[in-house]
């Protein structure tokens, strides 16, 4: 069994450290939570919480995963690191699939993604995005970051998305996992259809096995392999 450490809302500079110490006491992986910035108000409940509401605060500490990827990766040599799980509504998947190689090079390619669609409007249209639409913006966004890390020359023309050949270099030298989140219908069936695996939110084991059977229907109704759609431990 592997464990992964959480640090959500952890003290900015005692994040390298926590990560050196996980690596010492023997976890396989740090969860790298996610949040671009805190809204006064919103217009959308918190889904994750019993009343909705955010359990954090204006003044609680973040740093981009990406950077404290790297950070972390530079000061050990064994721990992965994964988000769980980053908000691909709100980002551009070309700007993200840079940083994503980037990263994944840069640990010697122990690094993971954990994506979700976003749950706050404002995050959306205060970085000129839409929130109409997410679901396919996700779908396509996953495909284009499949395409670029796959190294080589490569275009995509979606619904949403539509680029000619280019080709981002050095590409990872080993595939970038990618895990899905949500405890939706359509995030299992995103799940077992473009991703690695599923990533939760929140929800304890016992949770976990009492939805198992929803995965599995999900992943029959999209024709995945449910031995393939292994699920990435909650933090």
């Amino acid at each position: 069994m592997k464990f992964t450490l959480g640090i959500a809302m952890s003290p900015l500079d005692q994040m390298v450290g926590i990560a050196k110490t996980a690596e010492e006491c023997g976890f396989a992986s740090v969860a790298l939570p996610d949040s671009l910035f805190y809204a006064e108000s919103v217009a959308a409940k918190y889904p994750y919480t019993s009343d909705g509401s955010r359990m954090w605060d204006a003044d609680t500490p973040w740093v981009d995963p990406f950077v404290a990827a790297a950070a972390m990766g530079a000061a050990t040599s064994t721990i992965r690191f994964y988000t769980q799980v980053l908000k691909l509504g709100s980002r551009n998947p070309l700007l993200l699939a840079r940083q994503i190689g980037s990263v994944a090079n840069m640990t010697g390619n122990r690094f993971g993604l954990g994506v979700g669609l976003g749950w706050s409007p404002e995050e959306f249209e205060w970085c000129g995005v839409p929130f109409e639409r997410k679901g396919l913006r996700a779908n396509e966004s996953i495909e284009v970051l499949r395409a670029v890390l796959a190294g080589g020359m490569v275009e995509y023309h979606g619904k949403l998305f539509e680029f000619g050949r280019l080709q981002m270099s050095p590409a990872p030298t080993e595939p970038v996992p990618i895990y899905v989140g949500g405890h939706s219908e359509a995030a299992l069936r995103r799940a077992a259809r473009l991703g690695d695996g599923w990533t939760s939110a929140m929800i304890k084991s016992m949770s976990c096995a009492l939805s198992s059977p929803g995965w599995g229907s999900s992943a029959r109704s999209t024709g995945a392999p449910t031995s393939r759609s292994r699920s990435k431990p909650s933090a």
